[in-house]
C-alpha cells in the first residue's frame, strides 16, 4: 500500500508539473543554439535571438522567437538583413515525431527588411546558398501572416535609402500546393494592393512552369487595376514569366518579360504590347500659371539601382487627360542613363517622334530632348498635356533642348538648345489682338485683356527660338490673320516665368481677309509687352514716336494714300469725327465716343490730321517737340466739303498742324 502511496503522488506531480509547463512554457535557451545553427548551415545567415526563445504547449504547440535578427557576415555595411518584434510557429506533434515539422501557422510581427541596391552589376555572382540537393529535412508551411512589415532599399555609399511601408501579407499553401498571396502596402505615400494566386508544381520546381495569376492595383502609378496570367518559371536566378496575357483597366495586353536577380543590382527585360496604356499625371491647380517654378527637390537617383531593356507598344496610349496612339516605345536603363525613343506616335490627327535621354549617374542629373511634332491639333494637345486652351490649329514644331538640376526651377533655368513652332489655320483663343492694339489708343493694357467669347482667327503664327541658360530669344515672330499682322522680337524668361517683346502690330482696315489687294496698315509704334507671362503690361512704345515725329507723320499720310486713294476721303468721320460730305452723319457708341474706327477724340484728331495732310498734298513741316495742355489747343473749325479747293498754304499751317500731332501724342502717352 505504502508503494501505491508513492506511486500515486509521484504520477500526481508530475501531472502538475506538466500541468505547469503547458500554462507557464518550457524555458527553451537550449534549442536556441540548435536553430541557431540549422539556420546558419543552410541559409549562410547568422540568428541572433536577442529576446529568448520558448516553447509552448498550450493551446497548441508553437515555438515562439522575440526580437530576432538576420546578419549577413558578408557584409559590412548592413547590419542586420532582416529584424522582426517576433516570430511565432505553431507546430503538429506528428510532424516533429517524423522529422519533418509541419508549421500550419507561421506570424511574424513589425519585420524590417533590408534589400542592399548596387549601382554596378556582378560579372559573375556567386551560387545562392540552398538545401536542395542536401538531403536535409526540409519544412512545409500551410499559413504565414505578416503585420506591420517594412522593405527598404538601401545604398549606404550613396546616402539613399527608399521604403514600402504598412505591409501586412497573408499566405496560404493548399494539400493541392495552390498558393494564395493577398496583402497591402504603402509606397511613395501611395497605397499598394495586391494579389497573388499560384499552383505550385511536385518538387523540384527548377524549370517547371507555375500558373500564376497576378492582380495589382496602384493609383499614384496606374490610372486603373491590372491583373495579369502568365507562366512562371524558375531558370536559376533568372525568374522567367512567359505568355504573359491581361487587362489593364479595359484594355488588353500581352507579351513576356524577366527578372535576373543573381546581383543585388537586378536585370529587367519586357516586351508588352497594350490595347490601352493608361498612365496617371498631375494636373496643375488653377493659377499655377502665376506660380514660381517649384524649388523642391526630386530625387531620379533609384535608376542608378536596376538595369532595364523595354519594348512598349500601344494602340491608345493615355497620358493624364491626353490621348495617343498608336504608340511604340524603346527604352534602355544601364549605369543611370536611361534612353527612350518614340517612333511615329498618332497625336491629334498628325504624329511626333522623339528621343528623350536622362542621365543621373552623377549628382547633377542631366536631361535631352528632341521632338519633332507634324500637322498635330494644338488645342486638344496643349490642353491635355500643359492645361493650355488659347490656341488652335495645325502645328508644327521642332525641339532640341538639354538642361540639367534636381528641381523644375533648376531645369528650366539651365535649358538651352532650339525650338520652332507654327500654327496655322486657327485662332488665338480668349483674345482679340485687334482689339487689343485698338485700346492701345487710350490707355496701357495690363494683362491679356481675356474674355470667354473673344478670338483672333489666324492664318499662321510661327516663331523660332534660341534658349541659352533658360533665355529664349526669337527674333521672327510673325502673325498673320485676316483682321491684323504682327512682327516682333523679344525673349521669354523659362527659369522666372517673365517675357519681353517689342511687337509692330498692323491692322487691316477691310473684311476682304487674307485675299485683299491692299497691304495691312498701322499707325508705325511699336508696342512692348512686358512682365510675367500670364498678365504682362501692354503698352505703346513712346521712344520711337518722340525721337522722329515726322515719320511718324508721313505714316500718317502714306496710311491714308494706301486706303484711301492719292484724293483721301472724309478721314474724321471714318476714325470718329463728325465731318461729312453730305452723306455723313455725327455717329454715337454705347460709351458716348464717336461711331468710327477708333472712335473719340483721338479718332477725329487723326482723321482730321490725315485730312489734312492728304487734302494739302504737301510734306508737312517738322512739329515742335512741345505738347501744350489740352486747354490750349485750339478749337476745331468747321470741316470744309470734300468738293471744296484746299485752302492756300499760309504761315498758320505749321502750328496747326504741329498742334493735331501734338494733340495725337498727347492722347496716345497721357502727355
Amino acid at each position: 500500500m505504502r508503494a501505491l502511496k508513492i506511486a500515486g503522488a509521484a504520477i500526481g506531480a508530475v501531472i502538475v508539473v506538466i500541468a505547469l509547463l503547458a500554462v507557464i512554457g518550457i524555458p527553451s535557451s537550449f534549442l536556441t543554439s540548435a536553430i541557431q545553427e540549422r539556420v546558419e548551415r543552410e541559409t549562410g545567415y547568422r540568428l541572433a535571438i536577442n529576446g529568448g526563445a520558448k516553447i509552448n504547449l498550450w493551446p497548441s504547440l508553437n515555438i515562439a522567437l522575440n526580437d530576432i535578427a538576420l546578419q549577413d557576415p558578408k557584409d559590412r555595411e548592413i547590419n542586420n538583413r532582416l529584424t522582426a518584434s517576433s516570430i511565432q510557429a505553431d507546430v503538429t506533434l506528428a510532424s516533429l515525431w517524423s522529422g519533418q515539422p509541419h508549421v500550419t501557422d507561421l506570424v511574424i510581427v513589425r519585420p524590417i527588411l533590408i534589400m542592399p541596391l548596387q549601382r554596378v552589376r556582378e560579372p559573375n555572382p556567386p551560387a545562392k546558398s540552398t538545401a536542395a540537393g542536401t538531403g536535409e529535412a526540409t519544412f512545409g508551411i500551410a499559413h504565414v501572416s505578416v503585420t506591420g512589415g517594412t522593405i527598404v532599399f538601401s545604398n549606404v555609399r550613396d546616402r539613399v535609402e527608399s521604403r514600402i511601408e504598412a505591409v501586412n501579407a497573408d499566405a496560404t499553401v493548399g494539400s493541392d500546393r495552390k498558393i494564395v498571396i493577398s496583402g497591402n502596402a504603402s509606397g511613395g505615400g501611395q497605397p499598394l494592393k495586391f494579389d497573388i494566386k499560384a499552383t505550385a508544381p511536385a518538387a523540384p520546381t527548377e524549370r517547371q512552369n507555375i500558373p500564376t495569376e497576378i492582380a495589382f492595383e496602384a493609383p499614384g502609378l496606374l490610372q486603373a487595376p491590372l491583373s495579369a496570367r502568365t507562366e512562371v518559371r524558375l531558370n536559376g536566378a533568372v525568374v522567367m514569366f512567359n505568355g504573359v496575357t491581361g487587362t489593364l483597366g479595359d484594355g488588353a495586353f500581352n507579351g513576356w518579360a524577366s527578372v535576373d536577380i543573381a546581383s543585388n543590382k537586378p536585370l529587367v527585360k519586357l516586351d508588352l504590347d497594350f490595347q490601352r496604356l493608361s498612365v496617371a499625371m498631375q494636373r496643375g491647380q488653377p493659377g499655377t500659371a502665376a506660380q514660381p517654378w517649384s524649388n523642391a527637390s526630386f530625387d531620379l537617383i533609384g535608376l542608378n539601382y536596376v538595369d532595364a531593356q523595354a519594348k512598349i507598344s500601344a494602340a491608345e496610349l493615355n497620358i493624364g487627360d491626353g490621348r495617343f496612339g498608336p504608340a511604340a516605345i524603346e527604352a534602355t536603363l544601364m549605369s543611370g542613363i536611361l534612353k527612350a525613343r518614340l517612333a511615329n506616335l498618332g497625336a491629334y490627327e498628325g504624329n511626333a517622334n522623339g528621343d528623350l535621354v536622362i542621365d543621373v549617374s552623377t549628382s547633377n542629373p542631366t536631361y535631352a530632348l528632341g521632338a519633332d511634332l507634324n500637322n498635330v491639333r494644338a488645342l486638344p494637345l496643349l490642353r491635355s498635356l500643359a492645361d493650355f486652351d488659347k490656341l488652335d490649329g495645325r502645328m508644327q514644331a521642332k525641339i532640341a533642348v538639354r538642361s540639367s538640376g534636381n528641381s523644375q526651377r533648376a531645369i528650366m533655368g539651365n535649358m538651352s538648345g532650339t525650338a520652332f513652332a507654327v500654327f496655322r489655320d486657327g485662332a488665338i483663343r480668349g483674345l482679340n489682338v485687334a482689339q487689343m492694339i485698338r485700346s492701345l489708343t487710350t490707355s496701357p493694357l495690363s494683362g491679356w485683356q481675356e474674355g470667354d467669347q473673344l478670338a483672333t482667327d489666324l492664318s499662321q503664327l510661327s516663331a523660332s527660338f534660341k534658349i541659352d541658360k533658360g533665355q529664349a530669344v526669337t527674333t521672327d515672330l510673325n502673325l498673320i490673320g485676316p483682321l491684323v499682322k504682327m512682327t516682333g522680337v523679344g525673349t521669354i524668361d523659362l527659369g522666372t516665368k517673365m517675357i519681353g517683346f517689342r511687337v509692330e502690330p498692323k491692322l487691316v482696315l477691310t473684311t476682304e481677309g487674307q485675299g485683299r489687294t491692299s497691304d495691312p496698315v498701322g499707325l508705325g509704334i511699336p508696342v512692348m509687352i512686358e512682365g510675367p507671362w500670364d498678365g504682362p503690361r501692354i503698352y505703346p512704345e513712346m521712344q520711337g514716336i518722340l525721337d522722329n515725329p515726322e515719320a511718324a507723320y508721313a505714316k500718317l499720310r502714306e496710311m491714308g494714300k494706301g486706303l484711301f486713294g492719292p484724293n483721301g476721303v472724309n478721314l474724321g468721320g471714318l476714325f470718329g469725327g463728325s465731318q461729312g460730305s453730305g452723306t455723313g452723319t455725327q455717329g454715337g457708341s454705347t460709351n458716348g465716343q464717336g461711331g468710327g474706327l477708333l472712335g473719340g477724340q483721338l479718332g477725329e484728331t487723326i482723321g482730321n490730321l490725315i485730312q489734312q495732310g492728304l487734302n494739302s498734298g504737301a510734306q508737312p513741316p517738322r512739329p515742335s517737340r512741345s505738347i501744350p495742355p489740352a486747354s490750349a489747343q485750339p478749337q476745331q473749325s468747321e470741316p470744309q466739303p470734300q468738293s471744296a479747293a484746299p485752302p492756300p498754304p499760309n504761315d498758320s499751317g505749321e502750328t496747326q498742324d504741329s498742334q493735331a500731332m501734338n494733340e495725337v501724342l498727347r492722347q496716345l502717352f497721357n502727355r
